[in-house]
């Protein structure tokens, strides 16, 4: 019989400590299971100018994380391209940020949609992620994704290139996430 491995986040922190990782690897722990991201250039320029845009809009309200670790428990740490923080003094020096401390999650798609749909938007949801958009950047749309429930997001819709749309945490602040 062949068993699948489940690391746990503590498990491949110790890695990375000794030295075991590839530190030129984009890597994710999404329930127990170790995935490799690539990232090509439309995607790398959708995130830049992302964060840029979140941090004029947002930058005195929310931290602006870009493609840093979001630890789910004991079997998740992913990496997602953009995240909104709530504040905090230690700007997560200490511990990674949780569910809890996102306003906003986001994942730019294009090679990736398939992997951000089915392995992490359920995993997001299961860990009780607030909100997740998928910037779509082969539809042309970005997917929005609220109100996380039984590990499925209850509201769910999309978002027109050039449309505008605001996080739920800031309903008056409504941004265009593909212009």
């Amino acid at each position: 019989m062949v068993t699948l491995k489940k690391w746990t986040v503590d498990e491949l922190l110790a890695m990375d400590r000794a030295g075991l990782l590839d530190p030129s690897k984009r890597i994710e722990l999404i329930n127990g299971e170790v995935y490799e991201m690539g990232i090509g250039e439309s995607h790398a320029g959708t995130i830049i100018r992302m964060v840029k845009l979140l941090e004029q809009v947002f930058g005195e309200r929310a931290l602006v994380s870009s493609q840093n670790p979001l630890r789910m428990g004991d079997l998740g740490l992913p990496q997602p391209d953009v995240a909104l923080l709530k504040p905090r003094d230690d700007f997560y020096t200490t511990a990674y940020p949780t569910p809890a401390d996102a306003f906003l999650v986001i994942e730019v798609a294009d090679s990736s949609i398939k992997y951000d749909r089915e392995i992490k938007l359920p995993s997001y949801a299961e860990n009780g992620v607030r909100e997740v958009w998928i910037v779509n950047l082969n539809a042309g749309h970005t997917e929005v994704y609220r109100d996380p429930q039984d590990g499925e997001y209850l509201t769910k819709f999309t978002v027109q290139k050039g449309a505008a749309v605001a996080p739920a945490a800031f309903p008056s602040d409504a941004i265009i996430p593909l212009p």
